[in-house]
């Protein structure tokens, strides 16, 4: 490997038995040989990367030169590329190395006799995976297109977006044995000041051997890594980080996953739907406040329940309390025991769901719930009551737009729960303010997390708790820079005026 960060020589024989020592007897790396007049070359590209007919092409174009070359042939390698190359895309480089991570990255390196310097020529042409709606945020109304696979096509997304020639995308290699390509996205004179200078100081302290998706990077780079909050927001739609990037924010797009992370992040945002803003802004507030709802009832139902059973039945009804005995009167286990062995065993359905075939798995995790739920009643396993408080713990936390934040919630049940049936309510209420201390305490790149309730900021309000109109947001949030308008004056929509109103202004 000692011969990667040398130049090649002007030996056609010495650079094509480096290179070749280099990629070894691998079977998809070609090796094309061609010879026309004085001119002799070796094309090296590899199958199933390269698009074979660009292959030919450059091929072609050689020949053709071969033929009208003049009797000395003496030509700078710079001429011979832009009178040859059919090609968007051609590089004269020296350096071994990048001609390897070209050839590895779909390129067509092209040696010639004679010459210290080769092309690189783009000849990428890999299959890859079509525009899909993304499966894990769905929305009633907006865009169905998608992030895949291929970090160009999602550039592009973007790109038909925002066509503004502030949109950057700076480019970064991350990973010594895999190479992978990453782009930071942003719109220049928005984004917050200092933030992609931050970002790509924490990618390039990063030293790993592969990046194969954008949970490597995400785990590398936020602020709070032992936290079980994300600080560092991902998605798979093209929209939702469009908006981020009007907003002055950045996003980090990885190669070979159909994820983007976008930063700094905010605890509210985890629980904003795209379509709360295509849609009107009553219906967007309504179901806004309706996740909140299912937020809260996800996280403390189970650990309020089990508190009361336990410790506090005098808070109960009377009428309710008698029903929840009649049905518990048969349960050997206590409700701490109890809850924990429900909230595993709905964990397990929904992994054994999400894991199997879709058709099956959907299957599974319905009939599996209905059934060793209806079961472990008739038992006397488990009261009615307490299969009540998991189904509708459960539906709150599918009803969480994100599915960092839904794991989130899930995870922290569990400690919450031992609190409450171990303390009663000053366990329940010690673990709810550790929460909170934990979540007001974080950072997004030096964003507070739980902002602008924490530090308030009156004029952020219009986007967290409720949805306000459009004409009412006239302004980018404080994190972007430049021009923070972004709507014209007098934008509030108005019936248009009757005839006597205007007859009395004429």
């Amino acid at each position: 490997m000692d011969n990667l960060e040398k130049d090649i020589t002007d030996s056609l024989a010495e650079n094509t038995n480096i290179i070749s020592a280099i990629l070894g007897d691998s079977a998809d790396i070609n090796k094309r040989e061609f010879s026309f007049g004085q001119l002799k070359g070796v094309c090296f590209f590899a199958a199933g990367l390269a698009n074979t007919d660009q292959v030919s092409t450059i091929v072609r174009s050689f020949a053709v030169f071969g033929e009208h070359q003049d009797a000395s042939g003496n030509r700078t390698i710079q001429a011979i590329s832009r009178s040859l190359i059919l090609n968007t895309s051609v590089e004269t480089k020296t350096k071994i190395n990048d001609g390897i991570k070209g050839i590895l990255s779909g390129d067509t390196l092209v040696l010639l006799d004679g010459y210290k310097e080769y092309l690189l020529v783009e000849t990428k042409g890999w299959d890859k995976r079509g525009v899909e709606e993304p499966s894990t945020e769905n929305v009633v109304r907006g865009p169905r297109d998608g992030f895949t696979e291929d970090i160009r096509t999602n550039t592009s997304h973007i790109r038909r977006r925002i066509k503004n020639p502030d949109l950057r995308f700076d480019e970064m290699t991350i990973g010594d044995k895999t190479n992978t390509s990453i782009n930071i996205a942003y719109l220049n004179g928005t984004v917050k000041k200092g933030l992609v200078e931050e970002i790509k100081s924490r990618l390039s302290r990063i030293k790993i051997d592969g990046v194969l998706e954008s949970g490597y990077i995400e785990e590398l780079i936020q602020d709070a890594p032992l936290s079980p909050f994300s600080t560092i927001q991902s998605t798979e739609r093209p929209d939702k980080v469009s908006a981020a990037l009007l907003e002055g924010r950045a996003a980090i797009l990885v190669d070979n996953t159909p994820f983007a992370l976008i930063m700094p992040s905010y605890f509210w945002e985890q629980l904003q739907a795209p379509d709360d803003y295509y849609n009107n802004f009553w219906m967007g507030t309504f179901f806004r406040m309706l996740r909140y709802f299912a937020f809260l009832t996800s996280v403390l139902l189970p650990s309020a329940y089990v508190m009361l059973i336990s410790f506090h039945q005098e808070m109960i009804p009377t009428r309710l309390a008698f029903t929840i005995a009649s049905g518990r009167e048969v349960v050997p286990f206590p409700v701490l025991f109890e809850a924990l062995i429900m909230e595993l065993a709905f964990e397990l359905m929904r992994e054994a769901g999400l894991r199997m075939p879709k058709p099956v798995g959907q299957a599974v995790s319905i009939v599996g719930s209905l059934i060793i739920g209806q079961s472990a009643v008739q038992a006397g396993l488990i009261s009615p009551f307490m299969v009540i408080i998991i189904a509708i713990t459960g539906i709150s936390s599918f009803a969480i737009p994100s599915y960092s934040t839904s794991f989130s919630i899930r995870l922290l049940r569990f400690p919450m729960l031992i609190a409450s049936g171990t303390m009663g309510l000053l366990g329940f209420t010690c673990a709810f303010f550790m929460v909170m201390i934990h979540v007001l305490s974080i950072r997004s790149f030096g964003e507070p997390f739980f902002s602008p309730i924490a530090p308030f900021s009156a004029s952020e309000h219009k986007d967290i708790l409720v949805r306000v109109p459009w004409w009412a947001m006239v302004k980018r949030p404080r994190t972007a820079s430049g021009e923070l308008r972004r709507l014209g004056a007098g934008q509030k929509p108005k019936p248009p005026s009757t005839s006597e109103e205007r007859h009395e202004g004429e």
